[in-house]
């Protein structure tokens, strides 16, 4: 099976979020199983690596679209193909920026014809969020099947119909397919074009078929779910970049007890007291509840020390710089890769208190650490965090969430609970294999047409 994964960053190559991540392990497990697998993401002025150039074209003019060279450049690491598709919109440096959802339209529409006209044939295609939505959209109009995967419904590409539609290169009876509220609508183009939906949990799956979480497209995905073309696969875990027994960051460790010397360095670095230690590695937005550990400290304070290490909202960063006065509470902002793994190998519990959540990879991490999570009741935490490993809540307020934490504190006075607790959650296989043979069987699925 020829398989084409479509997204707009990869890591090592480009990264900003867990998108990245996915398209670095998910690629590297399915070649394991038998599929070649080509990515093809684009190619950015700020790159890590240097691609080697293997096709360059010219582009027509197209509405406010500049005209120029469309290029290719191809890295092969192991099995998997990455190439790197260049517009003069992506020659800039950083990667996202104000007009996105103009770069992604002109992306989108010349991808696949590029890669037509440089030979390359594929079964099956997967697109990863709203950025390869048009990608999806086109290829349904060449005849190529494709699988399009929500990671974040909540971001959808969306710009001015009147203006934005005809960056899109859609025939004018298709306008109603990616049409929202007066808005070209990339996100919806995939959900309406796909064969398939996946998101990246179970749970998550159905949640967006509601109004709570379908962010004005539960209508759209209701159809899908009724007609059995849409589901759950949750994502996995890079487990040789997470694990506690070879991690360079750290003091390694394999066994619960193992790890009290992480948590002693840890509680050394920010100069805590004894009492237990509550992390969490976040972006500071309104979707990760942050908001409501800040309403909480006051109570939660009483029984933990909290270390927070992030960006993101400017009220939540000065919120939390503001608390870091106290002797109980420590911010770090940004994001800081090492210190990301301290802080998992050296806290006692780890908090993830989302309004909704996708799927997550902090959790899983945390588990694997041994840290235990304190989550809400959402998306792809409930379907990895198991009640018998970590704590849950339900409603997405402050006083759930301490209540939360506060049977969390009482089974830290009981060791001997506390480490079975531990140690199930560090035994738990996160990693892709399982993950990887389910979107196998639904590429073969596709590719024989059922």
């Amino acid at each position: 099976m020829q398989l084409l994964l479509v997204a707009s960053e990869v890591f090592p190559y480009s990264r900003t979020g867990g998108l990245a991540d996915v398209m670095a392990a998910l690629p590297e497990a399915l070649s394991r199983l038998g599929v070649s697998v080509t990515v093809v993401s684009p190619w950015w002025q700020d790159l890590n690596g240097e691609p080697q150039e293997i096709w360059r074209a010219s582009e027509p003019r197209n509405g406010r679209l500049q005209p120029g060279p469309v290029r290719v450049g191809e890295i092969v690491d192991g099995d998997v193909r990455y190439l790197f598709y260049g517009t003069p919109d992506f020659d800039r440096p950083g990667l996202y920026a104000e007009d996105d959802v103009e770069r992604f339209c002109r992306w989108g529409r010349t991808l696949l014809p590029t890669l037509a006209s440089m030979g390359l044939t594929f079964d099956v295609l997967h697109g990863h969020d709203w950025a390869a939505g048009l990608v999806v959209a086109h290829a349904r109009l060449m005849g190529l099947r494709s699988v399009y995967t929500v990671h974040n419904l909540q971001y959808q590409g969306r710009w001015n119909a009147q203006e934005g539609f005809g960056w899109t290169g859609l025939p004018p009876q298709n306008f109603a397919n990616v049409e929202f509220h007066g808005d070209i609508n990339l996100m919806k183009a995939g959900l309406v074009y796909a064969d398939h939906l996946t998101t990246v949990s179970p749970t998550y799956a159905h949640e967006i078929t509601t109004a709570e979480y379908g962010e004005g497209l539960q209508g759209v995905l209701q159809v899908r779910e009724s007609a059995g073309q849409l589901s759950g696969i949750l994502n996995g875990l890079d487990l040789e970049r997470w694990d506690p027994a070879a991690d360079p960051d750290i003091q390694p460790f394999h066994t619960p007890a193992g790890r009290q010397a992480n948590v002693e360095l840890l509680r050394q670095e920010f100069g805590l007291d004894d009492a237990p230690i509550l992390a969490a590695v976040t972006r500071l937005v309104s979707q990760k509840g942050m908001d409501l550990l800040i309403e909480a400290l006051p109570e939660v304070t009483q029984d933990w020390n909290v270390v927070v290490l992030g960006s993101g909202e400017a009220l939540l960063e000065a919120a939390l710089k503001g608390w870091s006065q106290h002797s109980r509470v420590r911010y770090v902002s940004g994001m800081n890769e090492p210190l990301a793994h301290r802080l998992y190998a050296g806290s006692d519990a780890f908090c993830m208190p989302s309004r909704f959540e996708p799927c997550g990879l902090s959790q899983m991490i945390a588990m694997r650490y041994g840290s235990l999570p304190v989550v809400r009741e959402t998306g792809g935490l409930v379907d990895s965090v198991p009640t018998d490993v970590g704590f849950r809540f339900g409603p997405a307020d402050d006083e759930a969430l301490v209540a939360c934490l506060q049977q969390a504190r009482a089974q830290v006075e009981q060791p001997e609970k506390w480490q079975t607790r531990m140690r199930r959650g560090m035994a738990l296989d996160f990693s892709w294999d399982a993950s990887a043979r389910q979107y196998q069987a639904l590429y073969r699925s596709l590719d024989r047409g059922q």
